[in-house]
């Protein structure tokens, strides 16, 4: 069963490459997910590696978290499922400004 890593404080010039290197040392890597931010493309600064068992991902905590990687100490963690959001409601949008709904 696939163990899913939450890594952050990463560099910004990490690469999945760099990170399976990295994180090939403690046990088979069985995926890579690093985060790049939509509008400009550049990297967020974390990612999420998938090892392949739950063994080899506390070995990859134990060994890696607070690890030195180009001057930054890596932040490694069982990956939480992500929060439930809200659902947003856009209905009375222009109305509540107190102007038209038409622009033109």
């Amino acid at each position: 069963m696939n163990t899913k890593l939450y890594v952050g404080n990463l560099p910004f010039s990490s690469t999945a490459l760099d990170l399976q290197g990295l994180f090939a040392q403690a046990g088979s890597v069985a995926a890579i997910d690093l985060v790049f931010d939509k509008l400009t493309g550049r990297s967020r600064g974390f990612a999420f590696v998938t090892m392949a068992t739950p063994e080899e991902a506390k070995a990859a905590i134990e060994k890696l978290h607070g690890h030195a990687l180009d001057g930054r100490n890596l932040t490694v963690s069982e990956a939480r499922p992500p929060a439930e959001r809200p659902a947003r409601d856009f209905g009375d949008r222009g109305e509540k400004r107190g102007g038209s709904r038409e622009r033109y």
